[in-house]
């Protein structure tokens, strides 16, 4: 078991966040929230919503907005873009900068920002505060005494901004008149009793002892909470997305990662999350690789990772509630059968993934799409997958014996050994010290990466593979890096800071630090989850944000790693130029480094 970190640095109690609600009378009715090590960093790109955990979202609508470069400017992300911007008279000092509120205190009084409703942004400004409504790169909003009305008639949405006695709000609505209704009656509602419903999540999380990782614990879960959605069109419960911008819809693999996130907060979200899932299985059990609230998925034909089994395991360790196992385990059987029929096309009992042949996605299956794993784009016995769906099959197992369904329970344990004793016969290069793919002809693909630490995972790993794999990763020319683990080795020609060719992905590195735990390298675990802690929040005191991913040897920071390419400037959220901001799997994954006292990532089960 990965033991909790030193009583100094993690406090495992939970305590009220929210102290009081003050009204302030320095210029005007001001409402200043005072709420402990709440995040306060301005960034640009920070996602700025109405969450799913509040009420009804809308995906269609765009109504999602960034931090823009410039404080205090909101960039809404609809299908042509609007900017509000936000210039106060005097310098403020932001004191809350979440997911829904924004608090900046200034001598003329505090500016607070929130959202009433997923359509209405309502505010109290201080004195001399100017407003501007525009689109992106086209003209200022329209004078519609007493409103200004920003309308893009091509994509049929409305803007309107209504400012009174040092308020404003502002609403998208469909048509003119309903975005000045709302807008209307968003001066109406009371901003500091939504900001505190807006911060009633923060009463759930555990208080740290070091006030850096307490706010960093804080700002994981606005991340949480910002790209939690709820019911719409074709996903019938709560649901979770990898970003608001620009992924917006549900993903296989992320949900999972979501969900370990969640389970220690709100275990029954954390269901919806994974019920959302598998709610998307079709009638011969696949589970497709990603799902819009819209139209269902966009790729029918593609998977992605086989993890739905842990992440119900899990879940259930929190919720203690059978009916959803009950729920699930016929899903997640038959899925794995899918797997099974359809992912191994040489019948070794291997599995591969299927190959795209897009240069930058052809291990999209995989999760790790442009690795170079993939770059002879030929089918291979995969080691993550295989990994993957051997230990989906002992938590099936687990989930079948909970149930009193012995004889599957027993089924599903004999194949995930069965798997599982492939793995270490077929995968592992004993020369090199360490677990490969390998093409159907039998010839190993000799890419060091991060997969290949993966069988930690798995419990009958012989011990001095662990010893080899240890050395590895303590090895500085190989996966010691200035940010471990790089899902690549730095000594291959290959690696670089593009997405999967090199960089630190705190999901990877999840598995390694699990995998660590499994096998009872406690001291290692502690030590990788400790440095992943460490530089996800040196980035987001520099920058304001969680990042998608980091350059593993830290030489550049994480705005300027490429993704799928050079990286484009300027920054530009919707067009995924460098590393996505705000990411929700990086958030669920340092919360649960930051809570291992509290069933975090200290558990090797």
């Amino acid at each position: 078991m990965l033991r909790a970190l030193p009583p100094a640095r993690r406090k495992a109690t939970r305590s009220t966040t929210m102290q009081s609600m003050e009204s302030q009378s320095r210029a005007g009715p001001m409402v200043t929230p005072r709420v402990n090590n709440l995040p306060d960093i301005w960034g640009e790109g920070a996602l700025f919503a109405f969450s799913g955990m509040d009420g009804e979202t809308n995906v269609s609508s765009g109504f999602v907005a960034a931090f823009a470069r410039e404080r205090y400017g909101l960039l809404f992300q609809t299908p042509r873009r609007r900017l509000l911007d936000i210039t106060l008279h005097h310098e403020g000092t932001t004191r809350i900068a979440t997911g829904d509120v924004l608090a900046v205190e200034t001598l003329q009084g505090d500016l607070v920002v929130t959202f009433s409703h997923w359509h209405t942004l309502i505010s109290f400004t201080p004195d001399d505060t100017r407003l501007q409504l525009s689109l992106e790169g086209g003209p200022v909003a329209l004078w519609q005494n007493p409103f200004w009305v920003s309308e893009a008639e091509e994509n049929r949405d409305v803007l309107a901004l209504v400012e009174q006695e040092g308020r404003f709000a502002l609403s998208y609505g469909q048509s003119v008149s309903q975005a000045r209704q709302r807008a209307r009656a968003g001066l109406e509602v009371e901003v500091a009793d939504e900001v505190a419903k807006r911060l009633a999540i923060y009463d759930k999380t555990p208080a740290l002892e070091s006030t850096e990782e307490d706010r960093l614990l804080k700002k994981c879960v606005s991340v949480m909470k910002v790209n939690t959605l709820s019911k719409e069109g074709a996903i019938q419960q709560t649901w979770s997305t990898p970003d608001r911008v620009p992924h917006r819809h549900m993903w296989l693999w992320d949900s999972v990662f979501h969900s370990f996130g969640m389970n220690r907060l709100l275990p029954r979200l954390s269901w919806d999350f994974l019920k959302s899932v598998l709610d998307t299985q079709t009638a011969d059990g696949m589970i497709p690789i990603q799902m819009t609230a819209s139209s269902g998925p966009s790729w029918p034909t593609a998977i992605q990772p086989p993890l739905v089994a842990w992440g119900v395991w899990e879940n259930y360790q929190a919720l203690k509630d059978k009916t959803c196992l009950q729920f699930a385990l016929p899903r997640l059987e038959r899925y794995l059968e899918w797997d099974c029929a359809n992912r191994d096309r040489n019948g070794n009992g291997l599995l591969e993934w299927s190959l795209d042949q897009g240069r930058n996605y052809r291990g999209g299956e995989a999760g790790m799409d442009n690795s170079p794993r993939f770059d002879r784009t030929i089918p291979f016995d995969a080691v993550d997958f295989s990994v993957y769906a051997a230990l989906d099959m002992q938590y099936t197992a687990r989930i079948a014996k909970e149930l009193g369904e012995a004889e599957k329970g027993v089924h599903w344990e004999r194949r995930s050994r069965a798997m599982s004793a492939l793995v270490h016969r077929d995968l592992w290069h004993q020369e090199d010290g360490f677990y490969y793919d390998r093409e159907l002809d039998r010839r190993f693909i000799r890419v060091k990466a991060i997969s290949g630490f993966y069988p930690l995972l798995l419990d009958d790993i012989p011990s001095e593979r662990v010893d080899r794999l240890v050395e590895a990763l303590k090895d500085p020319t190989l996966f010691n890096t200035a940010f471990p683990v790089p899902t690549v080795a730095v000594s291959d020609p290959a690696w670089s800071t593009d997405m999967w060719r090199g960089p630190t992905w705190l999901n990877a590195s999840y598995f390694v630090i699990r995998g660590l735990a499994r096998q009872g390298r406690a001291a290692e675990a502690d030590w990788l989850a400790q440095k992943s802690i460490q530089f996800v929040l040196k980035y987001y005191q520099r920058y304001g944000v969680l990042f998608e991913y980091y350059d593993a040897k830290d030489e550049v920071p994480p705005p300027a790693c490429d993704r799928k390419g050079p990286i484009k400037a300027p920054f530009d959220i919707r067009a995924k130029g460098g590393s996505i901001r705000d990411y929700h799997w990086t958030a669920a994954v340092t919360a649960q480094l930051l809570t291992p006292d509290l069933g975090g990532a200290q558990s090797s089960s």
